[in-house]
């Protein structure tokens, strides 16, 4: 097992509670056969995740990569620290688990299972959809995913990246993005990032996205929690008759029901999306009995890898709830795994976020550079494994890079402190 931390440009995106640094940072884990052959996975970094992998190393060596529940009893077993002495700088961000939680196990085991699923894969000749119960679909669509962006392509100094898309502060300026995104990639639907000004702008920035494209292309807005259960409601009023879904306009499992029955009180039955309020198994039993949520956008970064994804889309199928799935900054692995995961599930009845587009190709790491995209989807691969080769020269790059760089734990409060308002707090919800 060999655990790289990587960097990869960011370009400055504004969300509910700040902005991105330069670099964002991805941990790559790979596992190596005994019959020559390499699985990889990609995880989120965090100096925690990182410390963790490096104590699994040894435990991890020598274990059967096809029998993940062996493997996941193994980093169960070491992660058994209480919570409060092991907070995951990486929740500090947005994540709305209680820190009383413990989510280091599934997050932990996520990039050794895909990893031991690619491994697997490549081993037996088939690809990791089919390990997964086998492919439902050959396609797998995906959703542009646009911010209020300030101007900046990522990176810093001699290392900055080209602009591609520009500064995006106001809604004609993310018109204009989201037609580059849909010319360069295909998408047939539009995720905005919201939570960065006022709901007014916000409303307008949606209601000028529908009027550019049209009926046919679905909307969604995401505030991240940024609004109390009455502007949430009085959005949600607004948008009504625009929106697919409402995702995470307000806190928590009780607040995200209020706005549910806010706007079932007046007829509107628009459904609710969580990546925040429901984020592991034991809280869908509280969502279900209190009508909270009606999507649940799955991550398998979270959820604790593949196999929970399905089994989270087996769970949502029981209860009648949509899925879709949640992104972050990520490389070509996360991608793949998503892919595999995502053709695999029936009930996946949304199209996929993904911050894909926002990655410059001077990053990736998959050999053969980006991965392409063809009417906003991704082809599910039918070569063993994730289908996918790392360019170990670019595998070093990306790691050298992160040696060189001073960023480690993201915190886009504190960057946004530094370069946008020297007063910014986290405020969850700001209004």
């Amino acid at each position: 097992m060999i655990v790289t931390p990587v960097a990869l440009a960011d370009p400055p995106l504004r969300n509910a509670v700040g902005i991105h640094e330069p670099y964002a940072n991805r941990l790559i884990v790979e596992l190596v056969g005994e019959n020559g052959q390499s699985g990889f996975g990609e995880a989120a970094y965090s100096s925690t995740t990182h410390a963790d992998l490096r104590r699994l190393r040894p435990e991890i060596a020598g274990r059967d990569a096809a029998n993940q529940s062996a493997l996941y009893r193994v980093v169960a077993g070491l992660l058994d620290a209480t919570p409060e002495t092991r907070f995951d700088p990486i929740l500090r961000n947005f994540d709305a688990t209680s820190e009383g939680a413990n989510t280091a196990p599934p997050r932990t085991f996520s990039p050794i299972e895909v990893a031991a699923l690619d491994l697997t894969g490549r081993s037996l000749g088939v690809p990791v959809a089919e390990l997964l119960g086998g492919r439902v679909r050959d396609a797998v669509p995906f959703s542009a995913y646009l911010f209020y962006k300030h101007a900046g392509g990522g990176g810093e100094g001699d290392d900055a990246r080209e602009d591609i898309y520009g500064e995006a502060l106001t809604a004609d300026d993310v018109v204009v993005q989201a037609r580059q995104m849909i010319d360069g990639y295909g998408f047939r639907s539009i995720k905005l990032k919201a939570g960065v000004f006022p709901p007014g702008e916000e409303i307008v920035t949606i209601q000028t996205l529908r009027s550019a494209f049209g009926t046919g292309v679905p909307l969604r807005i995401d505030p991240n929690c940024a609004w109390t259960v009455e502007t949430s409601v009085r959005v949600g009023r607004e948008l009504a008759n625009e929106l697919e879904y409402f995702e995470d306009p307000t806190p928590d499992i009780a607040g995200m029901a209020a706005v549910r029955r806010g706007l079932l009180a007046e007829g509107i039955a628009l459904p609710n999306a969580t990546n925040m309020c429901v984020t592991a198994f034991d809280q869908i039993p509280d969502a279900v009995r209190e009508d909270a949520v009606q999507v649940i956008l799955g991550d398998h970064h979270y959820w604790g890898g593949l196999r929970a994804t399905v089994e989270l889309g087996r769970i949502c199928s029981t209860f009648g709830i949509g899925m879709s799935m949640h992104s972050n900054s990520h490389l070509g692995v996360s991608l793949m795994a998503m892919v595999h995961v995502a053709a695999a599930i029936p009930n996946l009845t949304y199209d996929v976020d993904t911050h894909y587009p926002w990655l410059h190709e001077a990053d990736e790491i998959i050999s053969g550079g980006k991965i392409k995209f063809e009417n906003g989807a991704v082809k599910v691969p039918t070569t063993p494994g994730l289908g996918v080769e790392i360019d170990r020269d670019a595998l070093a790059r990306g790691h050298e890079l992160f040696e060189r760089i001073p960023y480690r734990d993201r915190d886009d409060v504190g960057y946004m402190r530094n370069t946008i308002d020297p007063t910014w707090e986290k405020l969850l919800p700001r209004w």
